[in-house]
């Protein structure tokens, strides 16, 4: 059975559509989950046909991950490389992931968790695998290669382009594979690993092409530009889009509309003209959009994952990181939308966060509060602020610092622990009062700890030394000072 959102791009003609809608999806975030180990999550997550959610990690967690829809772990696969790739899901639930670093290979994983084989591509890979009707896995690497390995793992055939392959392969309705490469070119090639046509767009092509349902192939370049090209290789259009293209490639909604990101997003009609743009705040980075069954487009811009209604209009955004988002948002049903995040100065921790609605929702457990019950004025002093929640909902903690002022964080995956500064300027006791939130706005009870800021006499050091040096003199001085 076909999964729910098999691969990069959710098919091999990438228009990252679902046929799912997230009408009710309002930007609450229902849970949030990490590795291991620190790493980002680079690629998007896949959703299989029983809403199993697969994602990998970068780093030194560099592994696979499935995950149940209520956001427990299913199992856990640790790759020999760290995992820049969405993974793709096979007809028979196997798994394949390229790595990146030290070593090059393709790994087939069993919808277990084990590893059913790897092949060896003799150089880093951040491509994107794409699967083929006849189960062909197809990718490119950082040798100039492009791959066709068979379903048992053996080499069908290979292809050099001139540089670096980092997109993935979209698949034409006749078995064409489209494919860019840093060397300027879109490659076409025919099944048999034989090229077809390529065409030159003057600028590195690190995203992947598209394929629009009239056949139309749209290919994004770092030159400014994105190109419309016929099935036999010749220019049907081009379009500017107000910057490079680093994106990792074009959106595609039912009607035909051209999604495409650069520091804003743009829309486009099929024939090349702007529909709109709008501003969403963020650098559209390494990220593909989504677009929903209703519509909704869904973007990572900045550290922020955009919902943009069909006009330009903004729907919601939900921050997730200060730093930027590479992973590309995928949508389920449920009204569920995923996407990956970034480590940042706050968390060495990349996340998969889950959009949605949940039933039954409980409040966060009491956070607890650790740091020194002693304190100095004018001092900095850490406190670590920590909470479970046991439906596994991203929280934040309000804290009451006990001096007029209190501060509230950003969400945090729950169970992580929370530093934060402050600062007390007058001598005194107060009580720190802090409590969790979680992304419905469900409250904890109240955690207190009490700080105090003892007196302490003022030092002199000169007086200290005279005292020191006359044990037997200065009486009355030696009873002022408690010396």
């Amino acid at each position: 059975m076909e999964s729910i959102w098999p691969m990069f791009g959710h098919d091999v003609f990438h228009t990252c559509r679902s046929i799912y809608s997230t009408e009710n999806n309002s930007g609450i975030e229902i849970w949030r989950v990490g590795g291991n180990n620190p790493g980002a999550v680079w690629g998007s997550a896949v959703v299989d046909n029983e809403k199993i959610i697969y994602f990998g990690t970068q780093g030194s967690d560099s592994s696979l991950y499935a995950m149940y829809p209520d956001g427990t772990r299913k199992w856990r696969f640790h790759a020999t490389g760290t995992i820049c790739c969405s993974p793709a899901i096979a007809e028979d639930g196997t798994l394949f992931f390229t790595t990146w670093g030290g070593y090059g290979y393709l790994h087939a994983v069993y919808p277990n968790g084990t590893q059913k084989w790897f092949f060896d591509g003799d150089h880093s890979s951040s491509s994107s695998p794409t699967i083929g009707s006849d189960g062909t896995i197809y990718f490119g690497n950082d040798g100039h290669l492009i791959f066709a390995v068979n379903p048992d793992g053996t080499e069908k055939w290979r292809y050099t382009t001139g540089y670096i392959v980092m997109g993935s392969p979209a698949i034409g309705p006749d078995g064409t594979i489209y494919i860019g490469s840093s060397d300027y070119y879109l490659y076409a090639l025919y099944p048999n690993g034989t090229l077809r046509w390529r065409y030159n767009t003057g600028a590195y092509i690190k995203g992947s092409a598209s394929i629009a349902d009239d056949g139309t192939i749209y290919v994004p370049s770092f030159n400014g530009y994105f190109y419309a090209l016929n099935p036999n290789g010749t220019l049907k259009w081009q379009a500017s889009t107000g910057g490079s293209v680093a994106a990792a490639g074009i959106a595609l909604a039912e009607d035909g509309t051209i999604y495409v990101g650069t520091e804003q997003l743009r829309a486009y009609y099929p024939n090349g003209t702007l529909k709109w743009c709008t501003d969403v705040q963020g650098s559209i980075y390494g990220s593909i959009p989504a677009v929903s069954g209703e519509g909704t487009i869904y973007v990572s811009a900045g550290g922020s994952l955009v919902a943009v209604n069909p006009d330009g209009t903004e729907k919601w955004r939900k921050q997730l990181t200060t730093a930027q988002i590479r992973s590309s948002p995928s949508i389920g049903p449920d009204d569920r939308v995923y996407v990956g995040s970034e480590e940042d100065d706050i968390s060495p921790y990349g996340y998969l966060s889950a959009f949605g609605n949940i039933e039954n929702n409980q409040p966060p457990e009491k956070p607890t509060i650790n740091g020194p019950t002693e304190a100095k004025k004018r001092t900095s002093v850490t406190y670590v602020f920590q909470a479970n929640d046991t439906d596994n909902t991203p929280i934040s903690y309000y804290v009451d610092w006990g001096d007029d002022t209190n501060e509230q964080t950003i969400d945090y995956m729950q169970g992580y622990a929370v530093s934060l500064k402050h600062t007390w300027t007058k001598k005194g006791t107060y009580t720190i009062k802090a409590k969790a939130i979680d992304s419905f706005g469900l409250e904890s009870d109240w955690a207190t700890l009490t700080v105090i800021m003892p007196y302490e006499p003022p030092q002199f050091p000169f007086l200290h030394w005279l005292l020191e040096r006359f044990p037997n003199a200065f009486p009355i001085l030696r009873q002022i000072m408690g010396y």
